[in-house]
């Protein structure tokens, strides 16, 4: 039988290593800690760690007061110190997983972090993995890194992919409360998880492999990519009809049943719902299987920053302006409302695609006071009266909660909405993307 921390009752006993402390990490860390778990969290980065063992959150829902606290009981520290890894019950990986220039996973991070468990493995300790990634990485990438070691999966040491559910700036619904799905390798493996994650965590899922539960988190922004990439051919369309498709889309989610309400934007962001879809594209090519639905959204969603810029362009027009030479002022760059994440913001195209016309594009946001991009430096100016009125073109590409959009409808010479923020706070209809030219 596996004699390991599982077995133990309370949480005191037990230390939890976290590799990765980024919006998916730290969370679970302080959740665990809370919980009175001694949490070891591992980054690569000494500037997150030195913050974190300081008292400091790096991540917008984690409060600094919630770290220091659980520094100050001694139940969370960090550390890039891997060969500590030994010390834990139960290591998760929570790395990243992009996509190379050419779509395909990069497993790199999984690769590296697998191998420093695998270093200081040792029997009885229960190992997951949380990062997004398609379906076959936990069999086919993690467990023959691992077994390297001499010991045997679901014997020596168990092994469960766990998908990360974690959505920035949602103050419903967090690591806590959020149903919590697990797959292991074998059936004691799945057991093992499911037992640790309810010391903490509200729901427990389990599904019976680590495959379903690779694929379960695939399926889930799969599912809002496909949706979300209707809503913006809805709107594509609507616009070629002269139809305002919001008023059409929420008289839509007026029925009671059979529809479920999405909204077009500027394109997609966040490290999730433009980049899974892909992990599951790339391994049924592998199986010589084309994902028809995953490729047609995509195209329509990755088409969104040029429309959006045509519609500026549309605008300028009306005036006898080219984009060339115009300034053009960008408001909110963060890839959606409340939150200071830009990974894989459709407003660093449309910034991209403004600047390649020509135009002087500057931008305001109050969570990202500075854009690295394509070797040049951006950074947030001021949302005055002057800024507003001397640009010879205004864009909403993120509806923060903040913006007064009343004044800046009242206060811009031309307007483009990319995300129907005016006419929402406006209670109108019929505005469409040029709110004013």
């Amino acid at each position: 039988m596996l004699a390991d921390a599982n077995t133990r009752s309370p949480n005191a006993e037990l230390t939890f290593g976290i590799i990765g402390l980024g919006y998916v990490g730290l969370p679970l860390a302080v959740e665990a800690a809370e919980a009175g778990m001694h949490v070891i969290g591992f980054d690569v980065n000494p500037k997150v760690t030195e913050g974190i063992n300081a008292g400091r959150s790096h991540i917008l829902d984690v409060k600094s007061g919630a770290v220091a606290a659980l520094k100050r009981e001694n139940l969370l520290e960090a550390t890039t110190d891997m060969r500590r890894l030994a010390e834990c019950d139960v290591v998760s990986i929570c790395v990243p997983t992009p996509l190379s220039k050419t779509r395909d996973p990069d497993v790199s991070y999984i690769l590296a972090a697998s191998k420093s468990v695998a270093d200081a493995l040792r029997r009885g300790q229960l190992i997951l993995l949380e990062s997004t990634t398609y379906p076959g990485t936990t069999r086919e990438v993690m467990l023959p890194a691992l077994e390297a070691a001499g010991l045997e999966v679901g014997k020596d040491f168990n092994l469960c992919f766990s998908p990360e559910r974690v959505d920035p700036g949602n103050a419903t619904w967090n690591t806590k409360n959020t149903p919590k799905v697990v797959g292991g390798i074998t059936k004691a493996c799945t057991e093992a998880g499911a037992k640790f994650y309810e010391r903490f965590l509200d729901t427990i899922v389990p599904v019976s492999s680590a495959e379903a539960a690779e694929m379960t988190k695939i399926l889930e922004n799969t599912f809002r990519a496909v949706n979300i990439g209707l809503a913006n051919e809805t709107a594509l369309i609507a616009d070629r009809l002269g139809v305002d498709v919001w008023e059409v889309i929420d008289a839509a989610a007026t029925k009671p049943f059979g529809f479920m309400k999405f909204t077009p934007g500027p394109g997609l962001g966040g490290h999730c719902i433009p980049i899974d879809p892909h992990y599951l594209s790339w391994k049924m090519r592998t199986l010589n299987y084309k994902t028809r639905f995953i490729e047609l959204a995509s195209e329509i969603n990755s088409e969104m920053p040029h429309f959006v810029v045509g519609k500026v362009r549309e605008a300028l027009n009306r005036n006898r302006k080219s984009v060339n030479g115009s300034n053009v002022l960008v408001i909110g760059v963060a890839y959606k409302k409340d939150i200071s994440d830009v990974r894989e913001s459709p407003a660093l195209d449309v910034l991209r695609l403004l600047e390649a016309d020509g135009a002087v594009a500057t931008y305001h946001d109050p969570f990202v006071a500075e854009l690295h991009e394509e070797g040049h430096q951006l950074e947030s100016i001021e949302l005055t009266e002057k800024a507003l009125a001397e640009a010879d073109a205004v864009v909403i590409l993120t509806d923060h909660s903040s913006f007064d959009y009343r004044w800046i409808a009242e206060t811009a010479r031309v307007l483009v909405d990319g995300r129907h923020a005016v006419a929402r706070e406006a209670g109108d209809v019929g505005r469409g993307w040029i709110v004013k030219s």
